[in-house]
Order: structure tokens, then sequence, then C-alpha cells
């Protein structure tokens, strides 16, 4: 359907039960999802941007649709950190709105985002990284159930160093919080989350919550999964800033 709408450049609000996709002329402008921390949270983790200079956005410049210009003209942040946080909060949220689902699809033409016009993606360009960023996932450890499921500790991980990324995650893990709850009170992307949830649990150092019926997994080479710990922050800054530097 998104691929559709693009092909009509439609222009509105794509909703789905896990997120919202907001598109201009057919292209992507902006994406929400209650599993993935949103801009202002991207914003507030650099530490440029404080809660009350979010608040006076809003209110200054929410109602015209003009948030994003209002943050740049204003001096709060510069042009390239909030494009590169934008770029960051959409694709995180699209991964979630995008996933798999029963629920309905509905396309409510002529929907704006107060956000306003920031920088513009291709359709294809997020099915396709939504589609790289779930077999990602899948490679790394198949059981999505770890992506919404509170994040235990098994008994083993106060015994074994992880990586400070990994161990951040682990401080946050009291069997309550999901790895979306986590992402957000570490000011995180939610994806960059479940990768180091997925990684935790394929090495064993969080549980897996598994139905009955499904079969027993192998043990897990530790040191080896333990290693694949590449920074996935870097690999998406480095994504960004080529598609900020194509357009220059």
């Amino acid at each position: 359907m998104l691929l559709r709408l693009a092909s009509e450049r439609a222009t509105g609000a794509l909703l789905r039960d896990r997120g919202t996709l907001y598109l201009v002329e057919g292209q992507v402008v902006h994406a929400e999802s209650p599993a993935a921390p949103g801009i202002d949270v991207m914003l507030s983790a650099t530490g440029r941007l404080r809660a009350d200079g979010w608040t006076q956005a809003i209110r200054e410049a929410g109602a015209d649709g003009a948030v994003g210009r209002y943050l740049v003209d204003s001096g709060l942040v510069s042009g390239g950190e909030l494009e590169i946080c934008h770029l960051g909060a959409l694709f995180d949220a699209a991964f979630f709105a995008l996933s798999p689902s029963s629920g309905p699809t509905r396309f409510r033409y002529g929907v704006a985002h107060w956000i306003g016009p920031v920088r513009p993606v291709p359709a294809e360009a997020v099915e396709r990284e939504t589609l790289r960023r779930r077999a990602l996932l899948d490679r790394l450890w198949a059981h999505p159930e770890t992506d919404t499921a509170p994040v235990v500790p098994s008994p083993r991980t106060a015994r074994l160093r992880t990586a400070p990324r990994q161990r951040a995650v682990l401080d946050l893990a009291d069997g309550v919080r999901t790895p979306p709850d986590i992402a957000r009170a570490l000011g995180r992307p939610a994806f960059h989350t479940l990768i180091d949830v997925r990684r935790l649990a394929a090495a064993g150092l969080v549980e897996t919550p598994r139905p009955a019926a499904d079969r027993p997994t192998p043990p897990p080479d530790v040191a080896r999964l333990m290693a694949m710990s590449a920074d996935p922050d870097v690999a998406l800054l480095r994504r960004l800033r080529d598609a900020l530097e194509a357009t220059l």
C-alpha cells in the first residue's frame, strides 16, 4: 500500500496499529510509533535541545506545521542536527509502523504532521531499509518475541564483561522494562536497542521468552556473538551522511 500511495504521489497519513507514516506527494516526510522514541528524545539526547526548547517550538509553530523550521530559525538546533535526528527518528519509527500486522491499514488524505518539512525520503528507501533491518535482527537471533517482552537478565550476566552499549541496556533490564522502554530511558533509537537485546539473548545474557512448543536452541558461541558488537549508530550515521552529501 505504501508503494501504491507513492506511485499516486499521495499526501496524507498512513495509519497502522504500530505507527503512522506521513507522506507528501508520495514521499515519506515523517513517521511515529509508540515503540520508538520521538525526534524530541533524539534531539534531547544530544544535549543540545532542552525540554523547554522543544515545548517552546511546539507552542510557537505547532499550529502552523513548522516546528522544524522554527527550531533552526531560532538557533535551538542547526539544520544538519535537525536533519540527522529527523532521519534517524523517521527510519526508527517506520520499522515498527511497517512491521507485519493483522490490524487494519488506513490512509487519511490531506493530513500533515506538525513538524513540517525537513527532508523527504522516497517510500522505496523506507521499505528497503525496513526489510534490511528485519533481516538483520533475524540473523542475530530469530526470536522476535524478545523485541516486545520485558528484558530479564540471566544469572550469568554479572559474571561476564560486556560492551558499554550492552552494559547500559543490562543496567536497565529489571524484568519490567521492554526494549522500547529501555531505548526511551537511554535516549537511543529503539531499533538499536533491539539489536543489543537480541545479541544479549543469543549469548544467553538475557532470557528469551519462548512458547512452549518452540524447539530447544543450540548453546550459543558467546565469544563470537559478543564480538559482533559494531555500534549500529555508526552505520546509520554514515548512511545518513551519505544521503545528505548526495544532495549537496
